[in-house]
């Protein structure tokens, strides 16, 4: 599956006005919304990149399809919203259409020394442009040193490929690295897993995952996981130099095709994982199952057994998650979409190691409606399929599936949500 990730589908049925005249489902859980500069994504589009950085500001990755991609910090304590880097500035390049650097699609992640790490990737062919591979010169690695504002840009691993993931060691002085192809047109998803040298820029390819968007990890002894197509997961031990792809278990039994955890297409199911703080417990959520895993990483053998953890969301039929984290204290957060009549309602799940099942926290809506323009001077809509949800009764909330999680160190927790790309804010006191 491509990582297109507006969901065009969903865009689709939303358009049918008559349902909208619902409610949301309780209970309800009030969010503050904060608008991401509306130039830095001019479709309302992003993707999962949010992430804490040690002054405890959150670092932001945007979408401004054929044009460029930016990285905004984010300071809750006073609200503000500031672009720390331009990419193709940063790159030293100013290419439009398809050959622009027009995603930051990584999920971002922080370096034991503060930097932020992130990538660039691909965007959308537009007005009839044909997108052809070669068009696109590639995806560039990259870091922001928040304490002293500087931007290094690494070398594109792989031509014509975008950034889907980059993760770093900086106690080897290493940064692993995964690309995407996103071939247009054609179904190949080509996924490159490769060792970045931070000091030298240089490149090591590991193997060709065949999974498309897929996220690295890296254990509590400093192994490197990838998701490999067909259901295969790809470790590298750098201190043997060893890579081996394991075989994976839920509940004693190989996964189904059902549980998506073995790839439905060539390329493979998008696939949300994270990490625990202490590096031994591995969480994953397929984008279209309504099941939370878990891996144990201390396990030995060629085999990692998973488990189910329970359902997201009781009685859903057709869910989305394409956000999900873990936080500092060890709790899973995602923010997961239910489809019901043609709505898509924002449930926040949360799970903490001991609980029985994940819990449903009810429906994410907006407390502060006025926080941005909806529409522009003439009233019209600023974006090509509409914007938020308000219900018959005023609540105000995402009308798409939403993109991104972010638990911070004081228990706050970020979603950011489409059209107009916001980052929504809920206090731990919410949640109680």
């Amino acid at each position: 599956m491509k990582c297109k990730l507006l969901p065009i589908a969903l865009v689709l049925i939303l358009g049918l006005a008559p349902a909208f005249a619902q409610d949301a489902p309780t209970p309800k859980i009030p969010a503050t919304a904060h608008i991401v500069p509306k130039w830095t994504a001019t479709d309302g589009e992003g993707y999962f990149s949010i992430i804490e950085g040690h002054n405890n500001r959150l670092y932001i990755g945007t979408h401004a399809n054929s044009e460029n991609s930016y990285l905004v910090e984010f300071d809750p304590a006073t609200g503000k919203m500031e672009v720390i880097v331009d990419a193709h500035k940063a790159i030293g390049v100013d290419l439009k259409g398809f050959a622009s650097q027009a995603k930051i699609h990584t999920r971002n992640n922080v370096g034991a020394s503060g930097k932020i790490y992130f990538g660039t990737k691909q965007g959308h062919p537009v007005d009839g442009e044909p997108g052809k591979a070669e068009n696109y010169p590639g995806g560039y690695p990259m870091t922001y040193d928040p304490a002293t504002g500087e931007t290094k840009v690494y070398p594109i691993p792989v031509p014509h490929q975008g950034i889907s993931s980059i993760t770093p060691d900086e106690s080897r002085g290493i940064a692993y690295v995964a690309t995407c192809a996103d071939w247009r047109p054609g179904p190949n998803e080509n996924s490159i897993f490769l060792i970045l040298d931070l000091e030298t820029g240089e490149t090591r390819p590991l193997m060709d995952t065949q999974h498309g968007c897929g996220f690295i990890v890296v254990d509590y002894l400093g192994r490197a996981y990838h998701p490999v197509h067909g259901g295969g997961i790809a470790r590298y031990n750098p201190g043997s130099g060893k890579l081996e792809v394991l075989k994976q278990t839920i509940d004693g039994q190989p996964p189904t095709a059902a549980s998506l955890l073995a790839g439905d297409a060539p390329g493979g199911h998008p696939l949300n994982w994270d990490i625990s703080p202490d590096g031994k417990t591995l969480y994953a959520v397929p984008m279209k199952t309504n099941q939370l895993y878990s891996y144990d990483l201390t396990a030995e053998g060629d085999t990692l057994p998973g488990k189910s953890l329970g359902t997201l969301i009781a009685s859903a039929t057709h869910t989305d998650c394409r956000a999900m984290s873990v936080g500092p204290t060890g709790q899973v957060v995602a923010s997961v979409t239910d489809l019901r009549e043609g709505i898509c309602w924002n449930h926040l799940i949360t799970y903490r190691p001991g609980d029985t099942a994940p819990k449903d926290h009810g429906i994410v809506v907006i407390s502060n409606p006025d926080y941005t323009e909806f529409t522009d001077a003439e009233g019209k809509p600023l974006w090509k399929h509409g914007g938020v949800y308000t219900t018959e009764n005023g609540v105000m909330t995402s009308r798409y599936a939403t993109m991104g999680t972010c638990e911070t160190k004081d228990g706050s927790i970020y979603i950011l949500m489409l059209q107009p790309y916001t980052v929504l804010q809920i206090k731990p006191e919410a949640l109680k």
